[in-house]
């Protein structure tokens, strides 16, 4: 495959534009069951008339995942999106798609339904896909509570998983991502009237205090980890001393040293107060996608991004997480952020650059041919058994 592919491409963008219109005009909030539902009937369709095969579709728990075996012969690629999003329904209303100057915006545009529509067209480019799997799942923005399973097992699978998220600043491919572990650490008091004998209770407030503080002082910023508590709920009335609360605690780590480091120490958390009592909850959720697991798929990238005549791919670590932090972490060689070129993920200035899709649906297309027709990379790390680390 080689510069007439991204003419290919170019030439499809109208269609490209067409049905990712057709995408983000579906608004598919991850928590409304029913949105999710309706925006898996739209992406099936759209995937449909241009791969010719309906995908199976996958209901776990009312949400809909969507799964495409392309061809015969064993599996070899995942590629791997998901059509859930973080904006509420209405959100079309304040953020209308639209194309202006060569800049595409809607809600979900760059996280990432237009991943979806590239790799689409990427597949539909193939000379024979057989051995690829395309699974896009509906509620990866929720941390995929019930698509994990199913990440898990298709990558573990595979030879390779390219991922269809968003890439990086300026267009870079995301070769490393950090780990995230979750907690909630609870706190029991006792109540009591604030004015009248505060003497007689445990301060969950207070308590609350000391365990943040506590909590702060774990984080390692020479290793890369953060430790941040977030949110906080404490109490009942202005007048009663606190009976109960807890907060929440995001983590954040670059290799599984810290994610176990971390781990440990919130478990040998210890009131301070006399008569206080802890609850912790949670732990590691996503493994770190460390950048041996896409080292050489990272290299192949850019070898195919010369015969493509591209410019040279450039990639970078970053602190997100994703679905192919499940993917590295079952051992399969994983490469993240193929997707679109653009920026304002979550907030509302999302946007596509309109120019980049032909050739970013190309530079996809020549991959997975490269990893469908040459040989099998090697895993970067040992594989974890499926579903360690779920919380």
């Amino acid at each position: 495959m080689g510069p007439a592919l991204v003419a290919h491409m170019t030439a499809a963008l109208p269609r490209m534009l067409a049905g990712l219109e057709s995408l983000i005009r579906c608004e598919s909030p991850s928590a409304d069951l029913g949105a999710v539902a309706a925006s898996a009937d739209v992406v099936a369709e759209v995937g449909a008339s241009l791969l010719g095969v309906r995908p199976e579709r996958i209901v776990i728990e009312g949400r809909a995942h969507l799964r495409w075996r392309l061809g015969g012969g064993p599996p070899r690629v995942l590629l791997l999106g998901h059509h859930d999003t973080v904006w509420p329904i209405g959100s079309l209303d304040r953020h209308p798609f639209s194309v202006v100057d060569g800049v595409l915006r809607g809600p979900g545009c760059f996280d990432m339904k237009a991943g979806l529509i590239m790799a689409f067209h990427a597949l539909a480019a193939l000379p024979d896909p057989s051995g690829v799997i395309l699974l896009v799942t509906g509620d990866e923005e929720m941390g995929s509570p019930t698509s994990r399973g199913l990440v898990e097992e298709e990558a573990s699978r595979c030879a390779a998983a390219l991922v269809l998220e968003a890439s990086a600043d300026g267009g870079a491919l995301k070769t490393g991502r950090k780990g995230v572990s979750l907690y909630e650490v609870g706190v029991r008091g006792r109540a009591a009237h604030a004015g009248l004998e505060p003497d007689r209770g445990v301060n969950a407030t207070v308590e609350l205090a000391h365990q943040v503080l506590a909590v702060s002082a774990l984080p390692d910023p020479a290793r890369g980890t953060s430790v941040t508590p977030t949110v906080l709920v404490s109490g009942t009335t202005t007048n009663t001393v606190a009976e109960a609360g807890r907060f929440a605690v995001d983590v954040r780590v670059a290799d599984e040293a810290e994610q176990s480091r971390v781990d440990r120490a919130m478990r040998t958390l210890r009131p301070v107060l006399p008569g206080a009592r802890l609850d912790i909850g949670g732990g590691p959720n996503r493994p770190p996608m460390e950048p041996a697991a896409s080292a050489e798929l990272f290299a192949r990238a850019v070898a195919v991004a010369g015969r493509l005549g591209l410019p040279e791919p450039v990639g970078t670590a970053v602190g997100g997480a994703s679905d192919g932090n499940l993917t590295a972490g079952v051992g399969t060689p994983t490469l993240d952020g193929l997707g679109a070129v653009g920026g304002g993920a979550h907030a509302d200035d999302e946007h596509v650059l309109v120019a980049e899709l032909p050739c970013r649906s190309a530079l996809l297309a020549a991959l997975t041919d490269d990893l469908l027709t040459g040989p099998a990379p090697r895993s970067g790390r040992p594989a974890r058994l499926l579903g360690e680390g779920r919380t």
